[in-house]
């Protein structure tokens, strides 16, 4: 059998991974690409650049694990690329971290209404989405929009350029506002209400179903947007187990059998990769990025882990110092671009050992607050699977299990979305019969981190407060 790949098509690079049939990595491969912020706000991409770095890394990928006997695709959500009758490409794409279309969002809520809104798509207008970036270049740039034919997100036009066909998955759908998520197609409501025409809009199919073929016959699988494939990627294919990432920002995802949504939108609520499946996930915007802030402003150049052991010589609690980490703003609980991060209950003798340790505690509060929305929905889950860089402390998964007060697993291979994309490609060869047995063959298990006994009530405590603390500090002026 040829090697199984996995593309996650990123905001900075596409990565590449090859894998087994026993999800052994093969080889890996990465291509980065600039970031373009031509306004304050504003997030722009050439959809030229994915396309090349995707070639550089398959030809590298080739080289080292040799022909792919399938390609499955992920990467980041939300960002509108507009094309034209030709399929060629009309303006740089607008990308989900893009923060221009606040007021398109607003008229999309009051057009569609809120609560209708909620029920249909699982989620309120955020300026991330795609149905507000289509909006604005209506709005703002009219004689473009008028050539519009097709649209695309990213790894799907990356698909359209490896196979030539269009098409997006159910899951990445789910993050464009414009899909009835319940029923996992478009909605002929909300499109109808925004005066979106349909036709501009890809089919929409299963996460492992195949999209198309290469030239050489690769079939490629639909895929998923990055948050559903990185599940699958640690093995939370189903309902049970709880994704938590400890990245740039953290996600606290759970896999539910049955559509649900918060009423009031605090999480996310998407088709997951699994066919008839769905989740829910809690977004909170920096995670590990509050680390890499309060690294590069304090100590720049310090070793992380240099760090961590500043912060373990701190009892549980930080005596009383508490962080509030939104620092770009916040989505759960809070979806409130304007809040801001704060230290509260600093001390003379608080050093920076303590500064360290009430940052991750405080990034660990604020997976809580996620993971009490996803209880209110489903269930309290058994343990959590553990991934991203923030992983690799094991204080902070003390600190995090001890906080959630549920076990923390980390997987033997944590190569985040593409190795959930490359699971999905090796269902559409049929390699094995459906994703659940695929997920069984190929994530591992590695070591398990309990919570600390008497941090727990410490947490409980402190967590209270840190609670308080937002709607405190929400209406200060200035």
């Amino acid at each position: 059998m040829g090697a199984l790949v996995g593309l996650d098509v990123g905001t900075s690079a596409v990565k590449g991974l090859a894998i087994d049939a026993d999800g052994s990595v093969l080889a890996r491969a990465e291509v980065g690409y600039p970031l373009s912020t031509p306004r304050p706000g504003w997030a722009e991409q050439d959809p030229a650049d994915w396309w090349s770095a995707t070639e550089a890394v398959l030809a590298r990928l080739d080289e080292d694990a040799g022909a792919p006997a399938a390609i499955g695709l992920s990467g980041q959500m939300h960002g509108l690329v507009a094309l034209d009758d030709r399929d060629r490409v009309l303006r740089p794409a607008i990308l989900w971290n893009d923060q221009r279309t606040g007021a398109e969002c607003a008229e999309i809520e009051a057009t569609v209404g809120l609560e209708r809104l909620i029920e249909l798509t699982g989620n309120r207008a955020l300026p991330g989405f795609t149905a507000p970036k289509l909006l604005w270049l209506r709005r703002h740039e009219p004689d473009l929009y008028g050539q519009i034919a097709r649209i695309a997100l990213p790894k799907d036009y990356v698909r359209l350029r490896l196979c030539g066909t269009h098409a997006i998955d159910v899951a990445d759908a789910s993050g464009t506002l414009l899909l009835d998520v319940a029923a996992r197609r478009w909605s002929d409501e909300v499109l109808d209400a925004l005066a979106i025409d349909a036709a501009m809009l890809p089919p929409v199919l299963e996460c492992p179903d195949i999209s198309g073929e290469t030239a050489a016959g690769v079939p490629v699988a639909a895929g998923a947007g990055d948050q559903a494939a990185g599940a699958l990627g640690v093995g939370v294919d189903r309902p049970g187990p709880l994704s938590v990432v400890l990245g740039t920002s953290g996600v606290v995802f759970a896999a539910l059998e049955h559509y649900a949504s918060d009423p009031q939108a605090r999480l996310h609520a998407f088709c997951h990769a699994v066919p008839d499946a769905w989740h829910v996930m809690g977004v909170m915007l920096s995670a590990a990025g509050s680390l890499r802030w309060l690294r590069d402003a304090v100590a720049a150049g310090e070793r992380y882990d240099a760090l961590t052991e500043e912060a373990a010589r701190w009892p549980a609690g930080t005596d009383g110092l508490l962080f509030l980490p939104y620092l770009a703003g916040e989505r759960t609980p809070y979806p409130d671009p304007d809040a801001r991060g704060a230290f509260i209950g600093l001390e003379l003798r608080h050093d920076r050992g303590a500064l360290v340790r009430a940052v991750l505690e405080g990034v660990a509060y604020g997976l809580r607050d996620s993971l009490d929305l996803i209880c209110e929905l489903g269930g309290t889950p058994a343990f959590a699977r553990v991934s991203g860089g923030g992983a690799a402390s094991r204080l902070w998964l003390q600190i995090v299990a001890s906080v959630l007060e549920l076990p923390l697993e980390r997987v033997a291979v944590d190569e985040g979305a593409a190795f959930g994309a490359a699971i999905l490609g090796g269902v559409a060869a049929q390699i094995w019969p459906d994703v659940g047995t695929a997920v069984a063959a190929t994530v591992r298990p590695g070591e398990r981190i309990e919570p600390v006994p008497e941090w727990v009530e410490v947490y409980r405590e402190r967590r209270a407060r840190y609670q308080a603390l937002y709607p405190a500090l929400r209406d200060l002026p200035g």
